[in-house]
C-alpha cells in the first residue's frame, strides 16, 4: 500500500506521518508513505525528524498539475491536509488562501482521478459553518463561512463533492474543530498564549474573550482521519470534535493558573473582523465508526505546555514568522 499525505510537514499532517510511519496505524501497518509540502511559514521538515528515512519527500505545490501527475500515480489513497489555514493571515490577503484551498484542492483531485486513486481524504474545518448559538451542526448544516479562510475551505469541500458526484472519485471530507498539541506553528491561540508566556510576554486576547471553540487534540483528530481513510464512505463528511467547548476567556485562564500568573499578563486587543462567536459540532457520525476523543483537554493542555517548554529550540527560530 501507498499513501500520499499533502502538507505532510504541517502541525496536524506532520502528526498524522509521525504516527503512521511508526505503526500507530495498524491497518496501514508496513505502507510506503510519501510526504508533499510546498514548505512554507508553517511547513517544517523538524517536524517529521522523529520518523526521518521513514517516507519519501516530495518539495512542490499542491497547484502544480505537472508535478502532481509525476507524483500521485502509484499511490492507493490521498489524505490531504495541505493548505492556507490562519484566519488573521486570510484577512489581511486572501488571494493566497483561494489558490491553495481552492484551486489546489481541484488540481490535487483532478490528479488523484486521473491515477485512479482508491480514496482521498480531504481534511476540512468547522469554520465552513460560520457560527453557532446554541446547539451543534450536524453534517448536513448550510455552509455560510464568515472569512476568507473558511471560504476557501467550504470552495474546497464543494469542489471535492463535485469530483465525487460528477466523476464518481472516492472521496470524503473531514470536519473538526480547533487543534491544539506539539509542533503547532506559535501562531495560533494554545502556541501563541504558551510561548509568549514562557518568554515572559503578555498574551493578546480578542475583545470579550467570550467566543467559543470546541478544543480537540491533535491526535484525536488524526485517529479520526485514519478511521475515516480505512472506512469511511466516499462521498460522506465525517465531524471530528473535541473534549472541550470552551471561550477563548476560559482557556485563557486556564493557561495563566498552569503558569501560576495573573490576568495582569493578558493585553485586551480590538476584536478580529468577522469574528465567529461560536463553534461546535455533532460528531455522532463518527462514533457510529467507533471513534471516541481520548484525550482530556485538561490532559492534553498540560502536555502541549510542557512539550512548548522542553523544546524551545524549535519554537524560538519561528517566532520572527508569528503575527
Amino acid at each position: 500500500m501507498r499513501i500520499l499525505v499533502t502538507g505532510g510537514a504541517g502541525f496536524i499532517g506532520s502528526h498524522y506521518v509521525r504516527t503512521l510511519v511508526s505503526g500507530g496505524y495498524p491497518a496501514f501497518s508496513g505502507a510506503r508513505v510519501t510526504v508533499l509540502d510546498k514548505l512554507t511559514y508553517a511547513g517544517n521538515l523538524a517536524n517529521l525528524e522523529p520518523v526521518e528515512g521513514g517516507f519519501d519527500f516530495v518539495h512542490g505545490d499542491v497547484c502544480d498539475a505537472a508535478l502532481l501527475a509525476e507524483t500521485v500515480p502509484g499511490h492507493d489513497v490521498v489524505v490531504h491536509f495541505a493548505a492556507e489555514s490562519h484566519v488573521d493571515r486570510s484577512i489581511d490577503g486572501a488571494a493566497e488562501f483561494l489558490r491553495t484551498n481552492v484551486v489546489g484542492t481541484q488540481t490535487l483531485l483532478q490528479a488523484c482521478l486521473d491515477a485512479g486513486v482508491s480514496k482521498v481524504v480531504h481534511v476540512s474545518t468547522d469554520e465552513v459553518y460560520g457560527s453557532i448559538e446554541s446547539g451543534s451542526w450536524d453534517e448536513e448544516a448550510p455552509l455560510r463561512p464568515r472569512s476568507p479562510y473558511a471560504a476557501s475551505k467550504a470552495g474546497g469541500d464543494l469542489i471535492a463533492r463535485a469530483y465525487g458526484v460528477t466523476h464518481g472519485l472516492p472521496v470524503a471530507v473531514t470536519r473538526c474543530g480547533n487543534n491544539y498539541g506539539p509542533y503547532q506553528f506559535p501562531e495560533k491561540l494554545v502556541p501563541l498564549f504558551v510561548t509568549r508566556l514562557l518568554d515572559g510576554r503578555k498574551v493578546p486576547l480578542y475583545g470579550d474573550g467570550g467566543n467559543v471553540r470546541d478544543w480537540v487534540h491533535v491526535e484525536d483528530h488524526c485517529r479520526g482521519i485514519q478511521l475515516v481513510a480505512e472506512r469511511g464512505e466516499p462521498g460522506e463528511i465525517y465531524h471530528i470534535a473535541g473534549t472541550a467547548e470552551l471561550t477563548n476567556k476560559e482557556l485563557t485562564g486556564r493557561l495563566l493558573e498552569a503558569f501560576g500568573l495573573g490576568w495582569d499578563m493578558v493585553e485586551h486587543v480590538p476584536d478580529r473582523k468577522g469574528h465567529d462567536r461560536r463553534y461546535s459540532l455533532d460528531d455522532a457520525k463518527i462514533r457510529a465508526l467507533g471513534h471516541r476523543p481520548s484525550v482530556a483537554f485538561d490532559d492534553g493542555l498540560r502536555d502541549t505546555i510542557a512539550w512548548y517548554a522542553a523544546n524551545s529550540g524549535w519554537w524560538k527560530p519561528l517566532s520572527g514568522a508569528r503575527r
